[in-house]
């Protein structure tokens, strides 16, 4: 059919302006010449694949090779035309364009009246496509072209610009407003979001609507889950708690973060936890010269080098099995790898445990950052990062004072020593070991009842390797003794999170029960305490606060009271020396206090 319309096309090109009988006899001439650039043209189409690749008639990819096809042919002609000297070689240019025009019809009709039928057929569920955009139109396609059990039935779209439009034949009805109308006039029972972008906030207000409209809701994974790739309805899945938790856009750095991490050694605190974990995950991928795992729990590290490398033997000096509490093995393991950037992740994090055993709190989250801070100092660690909490922002908890404490000391070895000491808090993870989301879904499966602390608590989230991405880029751009703050967008109610794992797992035998609030625990979490300054950073997702220094010497003194203030040396003129410390307090007698 291709060299047909290359032959229609020379003859009317050359034949239709001329009347001229003598004029008209050189149209078998034309017709051969148009012969050869159909040949050129399937040969060269061969070539780029048009005819051996089943593209989907008058898709993007056929239409886009077959004009790469024409225009190659049609320069070829026009070089043998010119050659022979017997016609102007704009003929064969001229001529690929009509049989470009020709070819082009009937691949766009198919592809039209396919659509059409698609879009008019009765079996199927009717679904609702909310986003018009790149993600939605795939999505479109992939339904009209190879699904039988979604038949799409409108678009909505937040965008004014989009309404009333048709794509394909399924019109743009309105926006996400519009849903519990949409689904009334329409028979829809299923929405498909299909804007891999969006924000967790947004998402589950569309959920919200979605529930009340009676619809089931699918999305689209986020945009680094697709790897690349055009979204497409092998991608849509059922919704997720991540998704309504933590899904949001993260655009990194990667060049200031490869120039900090790439060729250097690495050294990982906590490298068992779940923090930890992911950071030695995503570290790899920037290609350091090594990375060394420090944990004290041997099953965490192992676990930890399974996911990394795919063995689990336990061997090379890249393993370091180590208590942050021994300060003298700990000089002793960093003297031997020598870092150049150290993550600082170990750290006890239960809350109500540590208001029952604040002294561990301080052996390990105080005392053991100490130890890091000391052994990466001797060992002249180029950048430490120290991983904090939200709850170090006015603090009201062992676990909040602890981490306090460890910010203070990391900006006091910032003044000290040559390297860049930062902090990086943020709130809860999603999935992370002992959070609140492996309970929720532990008390659903032994059906009920849930425990909530109280009705209005609320909290951050985010998911592990968001956090980890953006603590990499925190190593990168912190500026030394800034505690980096990152945005985790809107706190969200405790008792939401277990009402929707709850209406996820389908069950609805499962009862909330509030336990009320436990000591130390606060009814919202902050991420910058009342008398810090929120500062900006280079990167939308981070902010900065400062926070006052802490000289060693006072951890001489032992643990305060929440309600006291923290005790600051009194600058001395050159010369003095520092005060000593006060006397040791006696952890037994410390209290305390929300």
């Amino acid at each position: 059919m291709d060299t047909f319309w290359w032959v229609l096309a020379l003859v009317l090109l050359a034949g239709v302006p001329h009347r001229d009988p003598d004029q008209l006899a050189i149209l078998p001439e034309l017709a051969l010449i148009g012969l050869l650039g159909g040949v050129l043209h399937v040969s060269v189409g061969l070539w780029l694949r048009v005819y051996q690749v089943g593209h989907e008639r008058g898709s993007f990819d056929e239409v886009a090779t077959l004009i790469r096809a024409a225009m190659v042919a049609g320069l070829l002609l026009a070089l043998v035309i010119a050659v022979s000297g017997d016609h102007t070689p704009l003929l064969g240019v001229a001529g690929s364009a009509v049989a470009l025009a020709f070819m082009l019809g009937p691949r766009l009709s198919v592809r039209i009246e396919r659509h059409r039928r698609a879009s008019a057929r009765s079996r199927g569920t009717h679904t609702i496509i909310l986003g018009a955009g790149a993600g939605g139109r795939h999505l479109l396609n992939s339904m009209l072209s190879h699904d039988e059990h979604h038949r799409p039935v409108a678009f909505l779209d937040d965008d004014p610009a989009k309404r009333r439009l048709r794509i394909n034949g399924v019109p743009v009805l309105g926006d996400r407003t519009d849903l519990q109308a949409v689904a009334t006039s329409t028979g829809a029972t299923h929405l498909a979001v299909a804007i891999p972008s969006i924000r967790s906030e947004d998402l589950r207000e569309v959920r919200q609507l979605a529930h009340t409209a009676g619809l089931k809701m699918l999305v689209l994974p986020r945009l680094d889950a697709l790897l690349g790739a055009e979204p497409g309805l092998q991608d849509l899945r059922d919704l997720d708690l991540e998704d309504l938790l933590g899904r949001r856009p993260v655009t990194l750095d990667q060049g200031a973060i490869s120039d900090q991490i790439q060729g250097k050694v690495v050294l990982v605190t906590g490298a068992g936890g779940s923090i930890g974990s992911e950071l030695c995950r995503q570290i790899t991928r920037h290609g350091p010269a090594r990375i060394v795992m420090l944990d004290r729990d041997e099953s965490a590290l192992h676990a930890t080098q399974l996911s990394i490398t795919g063995r689990g033997l336990l061997e090379g000096e890249d393993l370091v099995l180590l208590d942050i509490r021994d300060r003298e093995r700990l000089t002793e393991a960093f003297a031997r790898a020598r870092p150049d950037v150290v993550f600082h992740a170990a750290a006890l994090k239960h809350l109500t445990l540590l208001q029952k055993h604040p002294h561990e709190a301080w052996l390990t989250n105080v005392l053991g950052t100490r130890n890091v801070l000391e052994a990466a100092a001797r060992a002249g660690v180029g950048t430490l990062v120290n991983i904090s909490t939200d709850k170090a922002a006015d603090p009201t908890c062992v676990l909040g004072l602890s981490k306090r404490l460890a910010e203070r000391l990391t900006a006091a070895w910032s003044q000290r020593e040559p390297g860049r000491y930062v902090s990086v808090r943020f709130g809860n993870v999603l999935g992370s070991r002992g959070s609140v989301i492996p309970a929720f879904t532990e008390q659903i499966r032994r059906g009920g009842p849930v425990t909530v602390t109280h009705p209005d608590v609320e909290r951050f989230f985010m998911t592990i390797p968001e956090a980890c991405q953006l603590v990499l880029q925190s190593a990168a751009l912190g500026s030394d003794g800034d505690v980096i703050v990152l945005d985790m967008g809107k706190p969200v109610r405790i008792d939401d999170v277990a009402r929707t794992l709850i209406n996820l797992s389908g069950r609805r035998d499962v009862d909330i029960t509030y336990t009320g609030l436990r000591p130390g625990e606060k009814l919202t979490e902050s991420l910058v305490g009342r008398d810090e300054e929120h500062l900006p950073t280079d990167h939308p997702l981070l902010a900065r606060v400062r926070v006052e220094p802490l000289d060693p010497i006072w951890l001489e003194a032992g643990p305060w009271q929440i309600g006291e203030p923290l005790p600051t040396p009194v600058p001395q003129p050159h010369g003095i020396p520092t005060p000593p410390a006060p006397a040791p307090r006696s952890l037994q007698s410390t209290r305390i206090e929300a």
